[in-house]
């Protein structure tokens, strides 16, 4: 009896420091399921998705925040509330958000769906809906430790009057444009559909309860069985997608004891390079394309499906990983055209694909463009230090008693000016793109521009918005 009762106090000890670890750091968290929509039908599953959540959530050490069926009036003060309690909770905490229900891109930007949007026209949603950006904007907005985002919002479009027009599922974000400190994840790959589910709860959400209660396992390893359980439950048509800039490690749940084979596993370096795809191939040789398969959906880069579609072209697995290949190669392809936000950038994209779900939207924004004032000559002035024409010369007054009388004449001096700064093409609302210092809005100072990236914040003076084609937001050059 005396062995039965110390065994039990040490497992008590074990689970007792393991839940404590996790309430050492202040841990928030803002659950959103959106289930009863009044313009289309309703769906079964982002309310027990929630449900669900929130008890995950607490069990893991989170004070959690439940909201369901919200306006779109609603779900901003939801976020505004929430923001409001991190700045309480200081610089250490760990922000969650977790949203189920309708989301969709209009002009390359993410919105999530609140209940009561009722669009009849793509530009309804940017005035019905949420932006994803401005959620991110007011997260950054406060000083946090780490800021995670988890949307299982990418279900089909249910709105007749924009589901022809508007691109499927939801646009590329890259968080390493943003503050570090962020992970993002899509419960499906950029440019897909997720689905709601045959059971109680979606199938993202289901991989979810299940990889977040291991104990000890960081959270990049989490979601790497995330993907790979949400593939095989939906036969290949659906695999989770993440973007991190995290600088920290996180466990939903700390190791239970020293012995725990989690409790070793290392998060990955911040700024670890990407393996290529010949060493890909490498390491797929000679594998059974199952195992192979598993690899790939795990690691989730564009890289290693590239590298199994070479070698395993004839597998069952073939026609699912290619289909993914040419959509993530879409979907980078739109970032970059959305990113420079020129007439030519949408050419571009339109010559690669002539037609596909965004065709129309590159049209309507290339025909947009046209009637863009461009305020660069008059912008750019402003930024050139005034130079005089000719130099102002004046003769010396020397008294004859002290010094001899000198004339100066005037020196035939050719104006200097600054060479004019080389000005870039501005996308609608945004600043002046000139290489040196910012002149623009926002949040803290940009990572140098790159075309391929999407990122949200900008400028020096905090604020900033990425509108696509509102809003803006400044770089640093």
């Amino acid at each position: 009896m005396f062995r039965t009762a110390f065994c039990s106090a040490i497992l008590l000890s074990a689970l007792l420091a393991g839940s404590s670890a996790a309430r050492a750091e202040n841990r928030l968290a803002l659950v959103i399921g959106e289930s009863a929509y009044r313009a289309v039908p309703s769906l079964p599953n982002p309310a027990n998705d929630a449900r669900a959540m929130t008890r995950l959530l607490t069990d893991s050490g989170f004070a959690v925040t439940a909201a369901s069926d919200l306006s779109q009036r609603e779900l901003n003060q939801k976020v505004g509330d929430f923001t409001a309690d991190i700045a309480a909770k200081g610089p250490d905490t760990i922000a969650l958000v977790f949203y189920a229900g309708h989301g969709m891109q209009i002009d390359g930007e993410n919105y999530l769906v609140p209940v009561d949007v009722d669009p009849k026209r793509e530009a309804d949603i940017p005035l019905q809906a949420v932006r994803l950006n401005d959620i991110l904007n007011t997260l950054n907005s406060v000083p946090s430790k780490m800021r995670i985002l988890l949307l299982d919002a990418c279900r089909n479009n249910p709105f007749p009057a924009i589901n022809q027009t508007a691109g499927r599922g939801l646009a590329l974000v890259d968080t390493k444009t943003g503050a570090p400190g962020t992970f993002l994840s899509y419960s499906t790959s950029p440019g897909a559909e997720a689905e709601d589910g045959e059971g109680i709860d979606s199938p993202y959400t289901t991989a979810l309860l299940t990889a977040a209660r291991t104990p000890g396992l960081p959270i990049e390893q989490a979601f790497k069985q995330v993907r790979v359980a949400v593939n095989k439950a939906t036969g290949g048509r659906q695999t989770p997608w993440e973007s991190s800039s995290l600088t920290e490690d996180f466990r939903f749940v700390s190791a239970t004891g020293p012995g725990d084979a989690n409790a070793a596993l290392p998060r990955p370096a911040a700024n670890a390079p990407r393996r290529t795809v010949e060493q890909w191939k490498r390491d797929l040789q000679g594998k059974k394309p199952d195992a192979a398969h598993e690899m790939i959906v795990a690691d989730g880069t564009l890289e290693a499906y590239e590298a199994f579609d070479a070698l395993f072209a004839q597998s069952q697995f073939a026609p699912e990983v290619r289909g993914w290949v040419i959509r993530q190669r879409k979907m980078v392809a739109w970032s970059e055209a959305v990113t420079i936000n020129t007439a030519a950038s949408y050419r571009g994209f339109l010559a690669q694909y002539p037609d596909t779900d965004l065709s129309w939207t590159a049209r309507m924004l290339i025909e947009r463009l046209r009637f863009r004032p461009n305020p660069l000559p008059q912008v750019a002035a402003l930024c050139t230090p005034a130079v005089p024409s000719t130099p102002i010369l004046k003769k010396a007054n020397v008294a004859p008693a002290q010094e001899p009388k000198v004339t100066v004449k005037k020196a035939a001096v050719t104006p200097q000016r600054d060479p004019e700064p080389p000005v870039r093409t501005l996308p609608p609302g945004r600043d002046v793109y000139v290489d040196g210092p910012v002149y623009g809005y926002g949040g803290p100072p940009m990572r140098p521009f790159r075309p391929a990236r999407l990122g949200w914040g900008g400028g020096m003076q905090g604020g900033g918005m990425m509108g696509r084609p509102m809003g803006g937001y400044g770089r640093r050059f």
